[in-house]
């Protein structure tokens, strides 16, 4: 990993009440993730403080890695003058199984503290990459106020939570309790509905901070201005989730797999993470070969687990809008394979780093993807699921991720 450490600040001007957060399911979570879940309890927060290159994982003594995040936020406040390491959230990303630096860290906070500003959160939208290519940042107005969110994240990406790091900021008031119970029914349809290579992180973080300066309506109109405000959220997280999967290592093809006529909206996602993240299927995409029995092996493989009892007759699969398999048989002739392959084409991206245009980072030339619809047709749920191809230049990054 080439990247050096950087150290993000979020700080809000005044302590906020309303703070939510959803955090890794991985059973061996960093020392940051076990912070941040027992400041979840906390009254008020003021800040956070992200490092990247060393995720603080299982490093050094036994208590150390959760004494080194608590000794960083403690610094932090003396250095903003909050007066209690409770008031900061910690959060690391990198690599797996180093101690963080933590004297060095210390020392660089005060600096840190006075750099702070308001205008633009792309600086820290660009301090938390690791190997991104570039930074990931949205934004939306509703009821007079705003959001604005950034996360970073572009290898071990299959999160069971949120994302790999990614922060929701907002001027809005929303109440701490709407706050906690939107969040997470945000992250379950845009970050976990993504994949680029089905390893989930032991950081795996979202965090949501609402400074309060915009009222919300009251009374019988509260309601429904959450609910607005939770549309509003996940937009912002989607296209994040989606600029995360088309910025992930390697990535030359997003897959976008729609699975509907489902018994239940899980067994929908499982079937499409199953079709993102097959090898086979992932590298057929890769070299712009139209492999498409991969696609139909993937969905009978999950299918068979988690609705062994359905009966599959009535399936479809379609790509691109041309259908390729119905009434139990494939509809392929030459005609059909060269199609594929010039939409295959058509939706491949160049090199990270042959697009660095004016701004300076190599954002993707287009929006394209190779869209792939699943019909079950035994059920009414159904989901969206995004993923990568698989690549060559995937293997090389992550074959000297260290060096």
């Amino acid at each position: 990993m080439k990247a050096k450490m950087n150290l993000t600040l979020i700080a809000l001007d005044r302590p906020t009440d309303s703070f939510a957060a959803v955090f890794t399911r991985n059973a061996f979570p960093g020392a940051p993730v076990i912070v941040g879940k027992s400041r979840m309890s906390a009254e008020r927060i003021q800040a956070v403080v992200v490092n990247n290159k060393i995720s603080n994982v299982c490093a050094g003594s036994p208590n150390g890695p959760v004494a080194d995040s608590e000794r960083v936020c403690a610094e932090l406040a003396t250095a903003l003058g909050l007066g209690a390491a409770e008031l900061v959230l910690p959060c690391s990303t990198g690599i797996i199984g180093w101690r963080l630096p933590v004297g060095e860290m210390c020392a660089a906070l005060p600096a840190l503290a006075a750099a702070r500003q308001s205008e633009s959160a792309l600086p820290a939208a660009t301090g938390i990459m690791t190997t991104d290519a570039y930074p990931k940042l949205r934004a939306e107005e509703v009821l007079g106020g705003r959001i604005v969110a950034f996360a970073k994240g572009a290898g071990m990406i299959e999160p069971n939570m949120a994302t790999m790091l990614a922060y929701v900021l907002t001027d809005l008031a929303v109440p701490r309790a709407a706050l906690r119970e939107m969040l997470p029914r945000v992250a379950a349809v845009s970050f976990n509905c993504i994949s680029v290579d089905g390893d989930q992180s032991t950081s795996d973080t979202l965090i949501a901070l609402a400074s309060g300066k915009v009222p919300m309506p009251t009374g019988a109109a509260a309601e429904a201005a959450l609910a607005e405000v939770e549309a509003a959220l996940t937009r912002v997280c989607t296209a994040l989730a989606t600029d995360i999967v088309r910025n992930g290592e390697g990535v030359r093809h997003i897959i976008d797999v729609t699975v509907t006529g489902a018994p239940t909206a899980a067994a929908a996602r499982a079937i499409g993470k199953a079709v993102v993240n097959s090898n086979l299927f992932k590298c057929a995409v890769a070299g712009n070969d139209p492999n498409v029995g991969r696609i139909l092996a993937a969905v009978g493989s999950c299918a068979g687990v988690v609705i062994p009892d359905a009966k599959l007759d009535n399936a479809k699969v379609s790509m691109g809008g041309r259908v390729l398999f119905a009434d139990g048989r494939f509809q392929l002739d030459g005609d059909t394979e060269d199609a594929l392959y010039a939409y295959f084409k058509q939706a491949e991206m160049p090199k990270h780093a042959d697009t660095v245009g004016e701004e300076g980072f190599p954002f993707p030339p287009h929006e394209r993807a190779v869209e792939i619809l699943v019909e079950l047709g035994v059920g009414s749920e159904s989901a969206r699921v995004l993923g990568a191809d698989l690549t060559g230049e995937y293997v090389e990054i992550n074959a000297d991720y260290r060096s």
